[in-house]
């Protein structure tokens, strides 16, 4: 690992003027510069090949996790799809989209959605990290019927 880091960083320095797609790869290769102390420090060399290790368990527990995000974006899409519409004017007393063309306005859908099942994936995920889950969570409260607007609950 060592020669092979070295000889790259060797090779790329020896052909710092030159400007080839190759060369954009052999620099990336200097990240991988500090994973030399990975053979001098045996305390770090058990951690990272733990780490590697468990790479498979991890994607396993990923796969579970995507699977009930993907029952629960279906179970959203049934529950919520066409119901997170909203107009650029006043969402609050314009409730159709009819009325809120008439009057200038322009009939939205909001960012985060459960019209598509895609959607609602990354909807959950959005919930899931707790980053923002109560704007979603106001919407949800706030839906009146589909193809409607909000209603203050």
């Amino acid at each position: 690992m060592d020669f092979f880091i070295v000889s790259a960083s060797i090779f790329d320095m020896a052909l710092v003027d030159s400007d080839l797609k190759v060369l954009k790869i052999l620099r990336m290769l200097r990240t991988l510069r500090p994973l030399r102390f990975l053979t001098h420090n045996v305390g770090l060399k058990l951690i990272v090949n733990a780490l590697i290790s468990s790479v498979g368990g991890i994607v396993n527990v990923l796969l579970v996790v995507a699977v009930v995000f993907l029952i629960f974006a279906i179970i959203g899409v049934n529950l919520f799809a066409g119901k997170f519409f909203y107009c650029s004017i006043d969402p609050y007393l314009l409730h159709t989209q009819l009325d809120c063309e008439y009057s200038g306005g322009s009939w939205e859908l909001y960012d985060h959605n459960f019209d598509r099942t895609g959607r609602a994936f990354l909807t959950f995920f959005i919930i899931a990290s707790l980053e923002g889950w109560p704007d979603i969570m106001v919407q949800a409260v706030e839906a009146k019927g589909e193809d409607e607007g909000p209603e203050l609950g």
